[in-house]
């Protein structure tokens, strides 16, 4: 089957590498989109198991568009509607792109979402109901150069919500993309973890599930189970495989957070237990500057104040000049990774990137940069 996953921008060429990992085939990267194929154990298992896409779309059908007449009769006639949706089943309808006639996607979403009842309505003299909230089915319309596709959506909500995190700070990192941030700095539990501004504690989360093979889906409602081919004896393989995670079999180095909010840091704490990996990560209420660094090499890594969502703009330069202070008197020798959502603060840590990716944190772009500490 022909699938599309969606990803933050930037991490377009780490999800590929992903999804290949996990088993799929003509694997392809766009901007924020990368499509490939799967067979129905791969489906199961991206869903289970992958870390950097937020959302994985099945295309089912796909039809030429020149407008509502023909996205209304394409709709129809293009999926076998007895098999896809039971008048006893739920849907929604999200949509994409732009179309002749078509340039309002809630206008389009109600043209698709008219065509089925109609026919459903004609066929059994019953129809479905729309749910919004938490549909059976997700139905998604995408339209491109007078063409539609029809896909359906295997998760009702975004997979960056890994069920670990309700307690956050006022400007949280997305789980999806602090994981493909940690696979760019390669990070393999050899070397000390520390994040001196960890906030919800979302990066070290991250990298020790992803260190240990734990499984982002285990305990997620998945909307693949409403689909007609949905196969119990596949998903029952992949879900035993995602349950059982190899030990490792080496002792895994230092693994801490620090954040000067008492309030954060105690959100910090609950989050790690919640993930079940209070005996990976230690979280300290303290400001970094305060803070000694464990023996041997490692990483510090942080997503500092840019002054856009959250920090007051006049007063971080002092925070990055402080930051930059730190890095050169504590941490010789260590790599530092920072997130940075404003070229002119990076400026004031004094010291030069040896790598910068660009990426997108929200609406933020940002560049994810590597210093070698000297």
């Amino acid at each position: 089957m022909k699938l599309v996953a969606s990803i933050s921008e930037g991490l377009e060429k780490e999800g590929a590498k992903e999804l290949i990992e996990l088993g799929a085939e003509s694997v392809k990267a766009s901007r924020r989109h990368i499509s490939f194929e799967a067979d129905m154990a791969c489906l199961y298992r991206i869903h289970l198991r992958a870390r950097l896409s937020f959302r994985f779309l099945r295309e089912i059908c796909t039809f030429p568009c020149h407008g509502t007449h023909e996205l209304y009769r394409g709709v129809q006639r293009s999926l076998d509607w007895e098999n896809w949706l039971q008048p006893k089943q739920s849907f929604r309808v999200n949509v994409t792109g732009f179309g002749e006639g078509l340039s309002h996607t809630h206008f389009t979403a109600l043209q698709v979402k008219n065509a089925i009842i109609d026919l459903q309505r004609e066929r059994w003299g019953l129809r479905s109901s729309i749910d919004l909230k938490n549909p059976d089915i997700c139905f998604h319309l995408h339209l491109s150069n007078y063409q539609a596709v029809l896909s359906v959506d295997g998760t009702n909500s975004s997979l960056h919500k890994r069920g670990y995190r309700p307690a956050v700070g006022i400007a949280p990192i997305k789980e999806t993309l602090a994981a493909g941030l940690m696979r760019m700095t390669e990070w393999d539990g050899t070397n000390n973890l520390v994040d001196p501004l960890c906030g919800s504690g979302t990066f070290l989360i991250e990298a020790v599930s992803m260190l240990l093979g734990i499984a982002t889906g285990m305990d997620r409602k998945f909307l693949f189970k409403n689909w007609p081919d949905f196969d119990t004896s596949i998903w029952g393989k992949e879900l035993k495989m995602a349950q059982n995670i190899t030990p490792l079999n080496k002792k895994l180095p230092k693994i801490i957070g620090c954040e000067v909010d008492a309030s954060i840091a105690s959100c910090a704490i609950d989050n790690v237990r919640k993930a079940g990996l209070e005996n990976y990560i230690e979280i300290i209420n303290r400001p970094f500057q305060e803070f000694k660094l464990p023996p041997g090499l490692g990483l510090l890594i942080c997503n500092p104040p840019y002054g856009k969502r959250i920090g007051d703009v006049n007063e971080l330069p002092d925070l990055y000049t402080q930051l930059g202070q730190y890095c050169k008197k504590e941490a010789s020798g260590w790599d530092l990774w920072l997130l940075n959502g404003n070229p002119k603060l990076s400026k004031y840590l004094g010291m030069k990137a040896s790598r910068r990716f660009p990426v997108n944190n929200g609406s933020i772009d940002c560049r994810w940069l590597n210093y070698k500490i000297k």
